[in-house]
């Protein structure tokens, strides 16, 4: 199939296995689709086995249902190993043949390690740094099955660790407002049943909580954090802070 046959997605979030962006940024996925934007979702494993799923498919299905909640349009999984997912060339090229294939703009990923969690998802970092890098190379053909190249214009780094009280080291921060969304995100999570059982009903607390967290630092009711990999800027400095121009802006009658 020809790039040109793929939806064109403004942003697309990279995971290292199925509930990993849920997670991280799924009300942000889901604000961004409310707003009328296109976004995707790429889980570079399928998280099998895992100790409460009887199988792929199960957790296939789950993926496509927390999907649906949220509303994206796009949902990919690539064939790489969950528990043994390394950086490495190929991983990097098949990452980089969707971002040719899809052309986002804007590219979520991991940001850090998850301590005592899967290191799969340090690796996923580092196969999305470099999958954005070779996505725009050229006079490299013959890896990406003739897919022309793409530049990606923003990337910004998801945290997913509940395990730190202080800011991730990064070029800068932001919060994105879930205020309008947090329940569609816990809704998306709790998919994955296999997952988060009743005896890990703690987790849905634990996200709330966190996104609270956030939220209430930038004056929301819930939010995402995300960490920049360059100094963030605006030419705009009303429209940035407030989300309008002066056209959006009711009119007062003059004074008689």
């Amino acid at each position: 199939m020809n790039a040109v046959e793929y939806p064109q997605l403004d942003v697309l979030a990279v995971g290292a296995h199925p509930d990993d962006v849920e997670i991280a940024c799924g009300g942000t996925l889901a604000m961004l689709v409310k707003q009328g934007y296109k976004v995707g979702i790429i889980d570079l494993t399928d998280g099998e086995p895992t100790p409460g799923s009887p199988g792929p498919e199960v957790r296939l299905a789950e993926a496509k249902a927390a999907a649906e909640v949220l509303g994206v349009h796009a949902r990919i999984q690539l064939d790489m190993p969950n528990r043994r997912l390394f950086d490495s060339f190929e991983a990097r090229v098949a990452l980089a043949k969707e971002f040719r294939r899809y052309r986002p703009r804007l590219v979520l990923g991991f940001g850090d390690k998850t301590p005592l969690a899967s290191p799969d998802h340090w690796q996923a970092m580092q196969i999305t740094d470099a999958a954005i890098f070779y996505s725009r190379l050229t006079k490299w053909d013959e890896h990406f099955d003739g897919l022309p190249v793409h530049t990606i214009s923003a990337h910004l780094y998801y945290t997913l660790g509940f395990t730190s009280l202080t800011l991730p080291l990064a070029a800068g921060h932001l919060v994105v407002d879930i205020g309008e969304t947090i329940d569609t995100k816990i809704k998306a999570v709790r998919c994955y049943a296999t997952q988060f059982p009743k005896a890990k009903e703690h987790i849905f607390e634990r996200i709330r909580a966190s996104a609270m967290h956030d939220g209430i630092s930038a004056g929301y009711d819930a939010g995402e954090l995300f960490a920049a990999t360059r100094t963030l800027g605006t030419r705009d400095l009303v429209h940035f802070l407030f989300g309008q121009t002066p056209a959006d802006e009711p009119r007062k009658p003059p004074v008689r």
